[in-house]
């Protein structure tokens, strides 16, 4: 429009009409999905409804609401002037509209600032453990942790991840002291050495809180909160952003026979409900990354059907972190070993990155960065 001549303020009015939106609201009571119904077609919009919703004989339906961002504010207002609980749902969709436009955030955290939106941030995996299901055992050496970070970190990571316990299918658990003896000597070596923040990869509180006084500035915790009472306490005092994944059972029996009824909706209410608990923990929500957590608890077609959706976890309002390199899933769908995943993960990667992933966690740094300036700069050609 602007290459046409359109005034600024045209293009403000019209580009609400060039962008569609498809909104599922759940369990609507029928008097509601019929008042829904009859709204949104009178703005041109459309709402599919269960046939039953008509007669009454079906007392709640799934309502798809599916329209133009003009549609939806005007459906918004119409909305909130009705009865029947509508007022409410009606803020609802002005909020989930809201959260999927949303598109930069911004995380600080002792001295760094990441700034997420503008492009796309690689997170480093640095695994100082004998097990872990790619790189066990390479970087065990403190010399050689510190060297690889500093490598990742030259080859253009913005965050570096470091993890003492292994989170691959079947891993057992390692006790807190031997964690601790893993991850702060090669956290206090790096704290002092480079620019980027330091993530450290536990669902242990006392891991998180000594790691976080070593010098590391973010937590990932796959647990999303819930394998350690007192991580939450951690994460509120310390004022760290933290990173929520979702994860079905535990790294030992996550992969027995995972089942989901909708495996996107279930990890979008799980990921909802986790943001939830920390805002009633006193944890800043600006401050939190959502994770859908890949093979993590889940089936190659789960993993696929996650990353084939992965843009509706916009809705959830906050950034969106994805790990999904070298993992079983590109090694089944293409019948690989780890070591020849990488033409697979930068696949994922960009995929995700498309998808609406803010940060990227993978091995592969420099391949991946230069995949990512090069979808960067046709994007913004």
């Amino acid at each position: 429009m602007g290459k046409i001549g359109v005034h600024e303020t045209g293009i403000r009015i019209m580009e609400k009409k060039a962008i569609f939106y498809s909104i599922k609201v759940e369990n609507v009571k029928s008097q509601a999905a019929n008042i829904i119904k009859q709204e949104m077609l009178s703005l041109g919009g459309e709402a599919a409804v269960s046939r039953d919703v008509l007669n009454f004989s079906r007392k709640k339906s799934d309502v798809l609401l599916l329209g133009t961002e003009k549609q939806f504010r005007e459906l918004i207002v119409k909305l909130s002037r009705q009865p029947f609980g509508l007022p409410l749902l009606s803020q609802q969709i002005k909020k989930v509209l809201s959260n999927y436009q949303k598109r930069d955030f911004k995380l600080s955290s002792k001295g760094h600032t990441l700034q997420l939106g503008k492009r796309t941030l690689i997170m480093g995996v640095l695994n100082v453990t004998p097990d872990s299901f790619y790189d066990g055992g390479r970087y065990s050496n403190l010399r050689k942790a510190v060297e690889r970070a500093l490598e990742m970190v030259e080859e253009g990571a913005d965050i570096i991840d470091i993890g003492g316990e292994s989170s691959r299918p079947g891993a057992n658990r390692v006790e807190e002291k031997e964690e601790l003896e893993r991850v702060i000597p090669v956290i206090k070596k790096l704290s002092s050495r480079i620019r980027v923040p330091i993530s450290i990869d536990t669902y242990k509180s006392g891991v998180a809180k000594k790691a976080i006084d070593a010098g590391a500035s973010i937590v990932n915790d796959i647990s999303a909160l819930r394998m350690d009472e007192k991580m939450a306490k951690v994460i509120e005092s310390s004022g760290v952003p933290v990173c929520l994944m979702h994860m079905q059972g535990t790294p030992r029996n996550m992969q027995r026979n995972p089942r989901y009824k909708d495996v996107v909706n279930e990890i979008f209410a799980f990921l909802r409900e986790r943001i939830d608990f920390c805002e009633q923990a006193g944890i800043d929500i600006e401050k939190t990354i959502v994770d859908p957590g890949i093979g993590f608890g889940k089936t190659v077609l789960h993993n696929l059907e996650i990353l084939k959706n992965l843009d509706q976890f916009k809705s959830l309002g906050r950034p969106i972190m994805i790990g999904v390199s070298r993992k079983s899933l590109i090694g089944k769908v293409l019948q690989l070993e780890s070591e020849e995943r990488l033409e697979g993960s930068l696949a994922s990667a960009i995929w995700s990155m498309t998808k609406g992933a803010s940060i990227l966690r993978v091995h592969d740094v420099r391949e991946t960065k230069r995949a990512i300036k090069m979808v960067e700069a046709i994007a913004q050609a």
